[in-house]
């Protein structure tokens, strides 16, 4: 799952990072969400996050009892809808 040159372990503490960072911004602590931010490498927010949002999509495609790949599809049209227009900007 994770990209090249990261291993899992790594990954799955990255991702407990995330997990970290969403809950401290949730709570209103942006200052300690970025204080965690700022700690991660791009190559560590970007494993953990990624793997953050496969955990997160499996949940709920089990939850909706839908295949992952509809629930990411429809994750996109509904961040598409929140943005209008902002993919037509490139």
């Amino acid at each position: 799952m994770p990209g090249a040159g990261v291993s899992f372990r790594a990954a799955v503490e990255s991702a407990q990072a995330a997990a970290g960072i969403i809950a401290a911004r949730h709570r209103g602590n942006l200052s300690d969400a970025d204080a965690l931010l700022a700690t991660m490498s791009d190559r560590q927010k970007a494993a953990g996050f990624l793997l953050l949002a496969d955990l997160a999509l499996g949940l709920l495609a089990r939850y909706e009892d839908q295949p992952i790949d509809q629930v990411a599809a429809d994750l996109s049209l509904h961040i598409a809808a929140l943005a209008p227009g902002v993919a037509d900007e490139d």
